[in-house]
Order: C-alpha cells, then structure tokens, then sequence
C-alpha cells in the first residue's frame, strides 16, 4: 500500500504545513507549576541521574524507554479504573519520558503532550490547561514530521492530530469561543476522513467517537448563533447514536434537548416539543422516579410550551411545571437552587396567563427558606415585587425592591445591570410620590 503524503493542519489551512518553527507555549497563566512544569522536570532528572535507584513501579536499572512503557500501561490502567488524577500524574511522566526517549522535535513527544491535554480536558475539567498541552504538540508538529513508510507512524500521528484538535476545539467550547472552537473542530472532521482514507478510522474512534464529534461542533454552531447548522450536527450525532445503541439510549436525552434548543431559536416551538417529549419518554424509561435528571428535562418541556404561546397547551405546561417542581422539592429539597429556579419558571409562566395571585403566592413560600441571600433569592423578591406594583401596591412593591437592591449590591455590586435597573425603578418610584422611608 501506498503512503499518501500527511498534512499537519493550521489555523489558516489543513492543506498547508506552516514554514516557520513554533515553540511549545508557556502561557502561565495556564500553567499548573507544582503539578506539571516541576514533575516533568524532577522527574526528567531523576531518570537520567538516579535509574539505579527503586522506582515508583517496583524495579531498579530499568531504562527511559521502559519507564515510559510502563507508564502508558498504567495512564490507560487508571482510565479504566476511573482514578483519573492517577492517570493524568502518569501521562505527566509520559511527558518528560517522551522527552528523553524520542528528543525534543519528535512526533511522539507531540502525542505525550497531546495526550496529556485531553486527560486536563476530559477528566479534570481544566480547559485552559488542556490548550497549553495541545498547542505545545500541536507546534511540536508544525516544525515538521520526520515521515517513514510506516503505516502505523501516519496512522498514530493522524490520531494525535485528531486529539489536539479535538482537544482545543472542546476547550475553546468551553471558555465562550464557538469561532475558534469550530475551526479547530472541522480539521478534526478532515483529519478523520484521511484516517478512513487508511481504513484506520475505528483505532481514533476508540478514544474521540464521531458523535462526540458532531455534538461539538453542534454545540460550536450554537455558541454562534448558527441554529441550523446546529441542528444538523446534532441531527447526525442521534443517528449515530440510534443506529449504534438504539432508539432508547440515555445519550439521546441530551442531543433531543440540544435539537429542541435549535428548533426554539428557529421559532419552531412544536417540533422543540416534539424532541422533548422524546427525551422525556427515554428519560422516564432510564431513570427510577423521582429523579433529578427527569425532572430537569421535564422543566426543559414545560418551559417549551410555556414560549409557544399556544392557549391549548397550557394544561401540559402546568401539569410539567407541578411534577418537575414537586420531584426538585422531594429529592432535593424546597431551599436547593434547582428548586428555587424550577419555582421561578413556574411562576412566570403563571404571570404570563394571568394568574399573578398564584405566582406571588409560590414566591412567598420559597422566600420562607433560608435561601433568602443569594442570587435566585434577589431574582424572587424582584418578581415578587413586581407583582405588587402591578397590582397597585406601590409600597409593598418597593419594600421589595429595595431589599432586593440589598441582596444584589452584596451579590453583584451597585455597578451591575441588575443592580441599576432596580435601583432606576426605586428612584422613579420615590420621584412619583407616596413613598416615605
């Protein structure tokens, strides 16, 4: 078979390999010092300066290339055992290993660092951290790619590109940046065509499958404003999943509610309906009533019929609002933060047909827990308070408003958009008369 020639992709072309030789980032304000930067180099030292000594693994004299064996075998071991922070230690050592095993410029260092990167990503949730990592293999490549006849050396180094960019496109997703994460996406979406090129595309499945991929890029579109083309990713990812796991996989849950936040910034509310609905159906099936995950998608479908502003739906809508309110209210209790929001949705749709007696009065038994100085505690003494000034009660609307104005000056501070806006309606209200403090 072959070679075909690789392409390392950059940020302005997957066809073009940069001329100019990168150096790794040192962004330190990414960096972890105690945990990366110093293990990397204690343990680089130690390896050249002290093999004789008894190692972490059990054995003496044993060579660089065997330690970083050794510790790839265990990095997929702790995986596998779910002790993520015991993996990403060992992929630190794979790292320095890496280093001192295949050299500086070295594809193989590249596939540590990215390695290492999406373990910061996937199991420790420190996406400024995983960019570090990726970016470092990403230059290491852009150097140049010493190339064999090695199908094997194309196929691992196309996988190492898919984990790098795979790796900044989730972390870009993950700090607001939808342009750049999509970008570095779609290269993932080329790269994988090339692996299939080589028939070597279920290897790199193994670790970044291709739902995962288009959910990303689904998730990439909305942080754009792109709906369509949301759906359309997200439309793909169900496929996947249905016809690998079946039309009742807990997965499709959250890719019926991501199609259903698509169809509502399209202005389709039925169909936004019709994916919740499904997803509430699976969601019943997968978990023991009550149970948080239930009741969340069931707010998702109450608050969807609330928006379609359909007359005829507004039983549904208020029965979803009672079950989901009442699971929240069982398993967690009346003063969690999910219960409180799940109250504040209640109550706004009720005030949207009319029924602001009810809503005061769901408001006012929130407020009664001890949950009262927070956030979600000024959001409800807000709408609480508005309610009096509709109706006419002025006085009791400030009362209201001014304590809420207390809770948001500690929370947010006096310069923050909630905090004016409500100081703006005590000052008009002062101004208009009838209130004496």
């Amino acid at each position: 078979m072959q070679s075909s020639p690789i392409y390392i992709p950059t940020d302005s072309s997957y066809a073009e390999l940069g001329s100019q030789c990168l150096s790794p980032k040192t962004d330190t304000s990414a960096q972890e010092p105690d945990e990366f930067e110093n293990s990397v180099l204690d343990y680089t030292d130690r390896s050249y300066t002290s093999t004789r000594k008894k190692t972490h693994y059990g054995e003496s004299a044993s060579s660089p290339a065997e330690k970083l064996s050794k510790a790839q075998l265990l990095s997929e071991q702790y995986i596998k055992d779910n002790e993520f922070l015991r993996a990403n230690k060992e992929l630190i050592r794979c790292v320095a290993l890496s280093r001192i095993v295949h050299g500086d410029g070295h594809w193989k260092l590249a596939q540590a660092f990215a390695n290492l990167g999406h373990s910061y990503l996937i199991f420790r949730e420190l996406p400024a951290q995983a960019r570090q990592h990726a970016e470092s293999a990403k230059n290491i490549l852009l150097r140049g790619v010493d190339m064999s006849n090695s199908v094997e050396d194309k196929r691992e180094i196309l996988e190492t590109l898919v984990t790098i960019y795979y790796t900044l496109g989730i972390a870009h997703l993950q700090q607001n940046n939808g342009k750049e994460s999509y970008l570095s996406l779609q290269k993932v979406e080329k790269i994988v065509e090339e692996l299939d090129e080589l028939q070597e595309t279920k290897s790199v499945m193994l670790k970044i499958s291709e739902k995962d991929i288009a959910v990303a890029l689904g998730m990439a579109c909305l942080q754009q404003n792109k709906p369509s083309s949301a759906r359309n990713y997200f439309e793909q990812a169900v496929n996947l999943v249905i016809a690998s796991e079946g039309d009742s996989a807990p997965e499709l849950i959250d890719l019926y509610r991501n199609l259903a936040k698509t169809e509502q910034l399209r202005k389709k509310h039925d169909k936004a309906i019709e994916y919740l609905l499904q997803a509430v159906s699976i969601s019943h099936a997968t978990y023991n009533k009550p149970s948080i995950e239930s009741a969340e998608t069931e707010l998702l479908l109450a608050k969807a019929y609330a928006a379609s502003g359909n007359s005829n739906y507004e039983e549904a809508a208020e029965k979803c609002f009672k079950e989901s309110l009442g699971v929240y209210q069982t398993v967690l209790g009346p003063d969690d933060q999910l219960t409180l929001n799940a109250c504040i949705e209640y109550s706004k749709w009720l005030i949207q047909i009319g029924n602001k007696k009810e809503a005061y009065s769901l408001l006012h038994e929130a407020m009664i827990s001890d949950a009262e100085f927070s956030e979600i505690g000024a959001d409800i003494l807000s709408i609480m308070g508005s309610i009096c000034l509709s109706d006419g009660n002025v006085v009791k609307g400030y009362k209201l408003l001014k304590k809420c104005l207390g809770i948001q000056t500690v929370v947010y501070g006096t310069q923050h958009t909630k905090s004016r806006e409500t100081q703006k309606i005590l000052d008009t209200l002062k101004k208009s008369g009838g209130i004496k403090e």
